[in-house]
């Protein structure tokens, strides 16, 4: 079985050791490469390739370097559906819903190809009695970026685009579930005219993880993940004297007031829980009805999750399996949790049945769900919508400012007023990460 080796210095290099994981196609559930887990020797290895490189692209002019972010741009779009099957056979998402992540990790690639606007520097002139004041904006050095599994192309392209247009050089540690992404990415940057060494690739767990956050090379991490991990992330990368932006879990809310289009508001509900089965930080997991209209509103949606056709997401059909079978039981387990305690399961994922052996599960729904319940509390990352009863649109607002990772939240409303209302009174800290 192939296995996948690191990036390093412009070409592929094994792991040192023979530690490594499996990567799955989900919607087979079988086993099609290994990928090896690096050691601390393999992630110096990079950052030692990222630090000789540095010197020489951070003085390379900035009509070269977004040159290279032009042609990469041009590389990507032309094989954008290469990228796109990478994601789906390692993913499992719908190759129309891999297509917009490619698609939208583009937009961020042309952004780059303008930086050179946003890297002036200003000039102020006699602040006080015979003294000037400028600012410069200089890049940082060498960068890691450590990556989910959720969108393995989307997320990576969030930083490295901006990262290596303003002359700094780059390390990524991918999922470990679905690092294929990121070795495709680098090669089209190779061909992009990259130099060797300022784009590497490792792969791996915790021992590459802690490389990039401890190495006093690296002078910033970016992170995309699970709260916990996010806290760990940027407690350990700042104590070691590193920038760190930590994006970690959500719990996002969806309100619905008497007044609204509740056909509209099925819709939405349907594609903001169910879209790339539910494995999105800005799936809306919690449905808020104000009351009188839960009822009228829960079947409405339930009607709509019939006509969900579930399964391999090369085939047509509207959403995909979860990542790995341990995912997709974890996700489960919280179907079961809510209806232990007390919830009341309307559309059973757990009752799916599609032909082979992937790692499905289908779109559930359930109702009566309270504040005090699991599978309110905590980000269940998958397709599971739970709907939350309250009386008054002040108690639903409430019950979002009250959850600890309410971090985005839509309103479905005819009255302007309300939704002015609430991004007057919502909470400063519900925006942004979810991590101390």
């Amino acid at each position: 079985m192939e296995q996948l080796g690191h990036f390093i210095n412009g070409i592929t290099v094994p792991n040192s050791s023979s530690r490594s994981g499996q990567v799955y196609n989900p919607a087979l559930g079988k086993a099609i490469r290994t990928v090896g887990f690096a050691e601390t020797a393999d992630a110096q290895a990079a950052i030692a390739a990222a630090k000789a490189a540095f010197p020489a692209w951070q003085l390379t002019s900035l009509a070269k370097r977004t040159q290279v972010m032009f042609s990469f741009r041009e590389i990507l779009n032309a094989r954008k559906g290469e990228l796109a099957a990478i994601i789906t056979e390692e993913h499992g998402k719908t190759l129309p819903d891999a297509l917009g992540e490619v698609t939208r990790g583009l937009e961020v690639v042309e952004f780059a190809t303008g930086l050179a606007h946003l890297l002036k520097g200003n000039y102020s002139e006699s602040v006080s009695a015979g003294i000037d004041v400028y600012s410069i904006r200089q890049a940082l050095g060498v960068v890691g970026i450590i990556s989910p599994f959720n969108f393995p192309a989307m997320v990576p392209m969030w930083f490295f685009p901006i990262a290596i247009a303003a002359g700094n050089a780059v390390i990524i540690k991918p999922s470990e579930k679905d690092p294929s992404a990121s070795m495709f990415m680098a090669q089209l940057l190779k061909e992009a005219g990259l130099p060797d060494g300022v784009f590497n690739v490792v792969h791996g767990d915790k021992v590459a993880v802690d490389a990039l956050l401890e190495h006093p090379g690296i002078k910033s991490v970016s992170f995309v993940g699970s709260t916990p991990i996010a806290q760990y992330v940027y407690e350990t990368g700042t104590k070691h004297g590193k920038r760190v932006q930590a994006l970690g879990g959500a719990k996002n809310h969806m309100i619905v007031l008497p007044d609204a289009d509740l056909d509209l508001a099925a819709d939405s509900a349907v594609n903001a829980g169910f879209g790339s089965a539910g494995e999105r930080c800005m799936a809306i997991s919690a449905l808020v009805a104000v009351e009188p209209i839960a009822d009228a509103l829960v079947k409405k949606i339930a009607d709509r999750m019939s006509t969900i056709k579930v399964g391999d997401g090369t085939k047509g059909c509207d959403m995909g399996p979860l990542v790995t079978k341990a995912h997709r039981d974890k996700v489960a387990s919280y179907i079961d949790a809510g209806e232990a305690e007390g919830g009341n399961v309307v559309v059973d994922g757990r009752t799916l049945k599609v032909e082979g052996n992937g790692f499905f599960l289908g779109p559930t729904l359930i109702d009566r769900v309270t504040p005090s319940m699991k599978v309110y509390r905590e980000e269940i990352f998958g397709p599971v919508l739970s709907v939350i009863r309250v009386n008054s649109y002040d108690e639903a607002l409430k019950l979002v400012n009250d959850h600890a990772f309410g971090n985005g939240t839509a309103i479905f409303t005819n009255d302007g007023g309300a939704a002015r209302k609430f991004q007057n009174e919502v909470e400063v800290g519900m925006v942004g990460i979810n991590v101390p």
